[in-house]
């Protein structure tokens, strides 16, 4: 056990020798290829970012959301030219179904929830029912970049306030309070959206 976690963070420090030099892009770019192709450790990449310049902690985190977002697009085309077949081999038909039905009521909280979620959850899973279900693009790019967003969002913070350790806390506070955590962003949400309608609302009155 002990050996894994040398490897682990021999291999962290090389990869973050490697980034350094490119700044902001870097944390770009492993989000990109974590989502498209190979898993990386994504969350030990964008902790060590913020802990190395936490003022800039709020780029690191747009940067891994967008390029969480671009690098799904791989997945996203796969999926929409032949994925269906692909997913109905790799689970039984009833999750298969139960997932449909999400998409169908929901497409975007449907994929936005996943996003937020830590490894090991099966994200790439959602991607491609997004666009075998054909998600529109806009909404797709915009879901993951939001689940994202609130996901390094929350591990930056905690990183600034106990350190690289953080990246445990996030993962057990969203695998073992799942339910708490999706209904608090809900209610987040929901308060943003009646926000912007109220908004809307006294706007389109002064406009009269």
């Amino acid at each position: 056990m002990n050996t894994i976690k040398h490897i682990l963070q021999r291999y962290t420090a090389l990869l973050w020798a490697l980034l350094k030099p490119l700044g902001a892009w870097g944390v770009f770019a492993i989000a990109g290829i974590d989502s498209a192709f190979l898993g990386m450790p994504l969350d030990a990449v964008v902790a060590t970012y913020v802990y190395s310049n936490p003022k800039r902690f709020l780029l690191y985190v747009i940067m891994a959301s967008a390029g969480s977002a671009i690098g799904s697009l791989v997945l996203y085309f796969i999926g929409y030219k032949g994925g269906e077949v692909f997913l109905e081999r790799k689970m039984p038909k009833a999750k298969f179904e139960k997932i449909r039905a999400s998409f169908d009521r929901h497409e975007f909280w449907a994929l936005m929830f996943p996003a937020m979620m830590p490894p090991p959850f099966p994200f790439k899973v959602f991607v491609l029912a997004a666009a075998v279900f054909e998600m529109r693009l806009e909404h797709f790019l915009l879901a993951i970049f939001s689940g994202r967003f609130v996901r390094f969002l929350i591990l930056a913070i905690l990183t600034i306030k106990f350190g690289p350790q953080a990246i445990d806390i996030v993962r057990r506070v969203f695998l073992h309070h799942m339910p708490l955590v999706l209904g608090v962003v809900l209610a987040i949400l929901i308060g943003l959206l009646i926000w912007r309608r109220k908004k809307r609302g006294v706007a389109t009155v002064v406009e009269r």
